[in-house]
C-alpha cells in the first residue's frame, strides 16, 4: 500500500510518500480500505514535532479516517465486513489501508460522503458537546466564533445554526469570511482590527454576544471576553494562536459570566459511553439535512505533505481532507 511516513520531525511539506506492507488485523481489529482522511492543526504540529506531546517516529500522520471494512481480526463482528464507517486513530489516517479496534468504528449514514465522514467526528462533537453541555446554548442566543474559517470553526458554525443562534463569524481575511458566511454564519467580521470589537454594535444591538467559541487564544480571547452580554459563556476550545491568553478575572465578575473549557477528548475519555447521544443527534441531523459536513477541499494523497504546511502555516480555509483513489 502507498502511505505518507514520518520519518524525522520537520516541515510537513518534506513529507514523502512511500510503499508498505498492507496492515494485518490483531484480535478485536478491523482494516479499512481508506477512503478519505481528515486533517487538522494538530497532525501538522505532530510532524513538526512542536506538539506538546510528541508520536514516536516512524509514525503515518493523520488522525481521522473513513473507508471500508475489508478484513476482521479474531473476535470481530462479521457484520462489520463490507460495512462503511468513520473513525478516530493517534496516526495512521494517511494510508491505503489502516488497521483499527472494532470498537472505534462509527457506522456512516447513507446520505454521507467519505470526505464529510473523515473531517466528522472530531470537529462535529466538540462543537456539540461545546454548544450543549458545556455551554447550554439556546435557540435564538447569539453566538461569537473565533478562527470560523478553520474546521473547528465551520463545524461550529454548522451546528450553532441547527440549534437556532445567531452566528457571528470571525475570520482575518475577505476569502476566509466569505467562507463562514457560505458556511451559514449570519455575519462576519474582521477580528484582527484593533477596534473589532466596535463591528458587533451593530450586528447585536449594543447587547453583546451570549456565547463565544474560541479555538484560537493569544491576544483576541481578553477582547471575546469583554464582548459577552451579563450571563454570556466563553468557551475555551484551544489555543491555535499559539499563546494562552491571560484573562483578568475581575472581567468574569463584572460580566456575570462563565469560562468553560470544552475538552470534548477528555470527557469522552472519562465519560465513554457520554459520546453515543452526541453522535446520534449529529447523524440525526446529517440524515434530516440540518447540518451539512462536506469539506471545503479535498486533496489527493500526493499533496498531503503540502495540504499540511499550509495547515500548519494558517493558511487553509476550512477542513481539508485528503481522497484516495477507488
Amino acid at each position: 500500500m502507498r502511505a505518507i511516513r514520518c520519518v524525522t520531525y520537520g516541515a510537513p511539506s518534506d513529507l514523502k510518500l512511500e510503499e508498505m506492507d498492507d496492515p494485518a488485523p490483531r484480535d478485536g481489529e478491523v482494516v479499512i480500505k481508506t477512503e478519505a482522511a481528515g486533517l487538522g492543526y494538530v497532525d501538522a504540529l505532530f510532524v513538526a514535532g512542536t506538539y506538546q506531546v510528541k508520536l514516536p517516529l516512524p509514525f503515518i500522520p493523520g488522525s481521522e479516517v473513513a473507508g471500508t471494512v475489508v478484513a476482521l481480526g479474531a473476535g470481530t463482528p462479521e457484520a462489520l465486513m463490507g460495512r462503511r464507517v468513520m473513525a478516530l486513530s493517534p496516526r495512521g489516517a494517511l494510508a491505503e489501508k489502516i488497521a483499527l479496534p472494532a470498537a472505534s468504528c462509527i457506522p456512516v449514514p447513507g446520505n454521507m460522503s467519505a470526505e464529510a465522514a473523515a473531517g466528522f467526528i472530531v470537529s462535529y462533537c466538540t462543537a456539540l458537546y461545546g454548544f450543549e453541555t458545556c455551554g447550554a446554548l439556546r435557540a435564538g442566543e447569539t453566538v461569537l466564533v473565533l478562527g470560523a474559517a478553520g474546521g473547528v470553526g465551520m463545524a461550529a458554525i454548522d451546528v450553532a445554526k441547527a440549534m437556532g443562534a445567531t452566528v457571528i463569524a470571525g475570520a482575518s481575511t475577505p476569502e476566509k469570511r466569505e467562507a463562514a458566511k457560505a458556511r451559514g454564519a449570519d455575519f462576519a467580521i474582521d477580528y484582527t482590527k484593533p477596534d473589532w470589537r466596535k463591528e458587533l454594535e451593530p450586528l447585536t444591538g449594543r447587547r453583546d454576544v451570549d456565547l463565544v467559541y474560541d479555538p484560537v487564544g493569544g491576544d483576541f480571547s481578553e477582547t471575546a471576553l469583554r464582548c459577552l452580554a451579563p450571563g454570556g459563556r466563553h468557551l475555551v476550545v484551544g489555543f491555535a494562536a499559539g499563546s494562552i491568553p491571560k484573562i483578568p478575572l475581575n472581567l468574569a465578575l463584572l460580566k456575570r459570566c462563565a469560562i468553560v473549557g470544552v475538552d470534548w477528548g477528555g470527557y469522552i475519555r472519562a465519560n465513554p459511553a457520554d459520546n453515543v447521544p452526541l453522535l446520534k443527534t449529529l447523524t440525526k441531523w446529517i440524515v434530516d439535512g440540518r447540518i451539512n459536513p462536506e469539506p471545503a477541499a479535498s486533496f489527493s494523497l500526493s499533496e498531503a505533505p503540502a495540504v499540511l504546511q499550509s495547515l500548519l502555516e494558517r493558511r487553509s480555509v476550512g477542513k481539508p481532507v485528503i481522497r484516495f483513489g477507488g
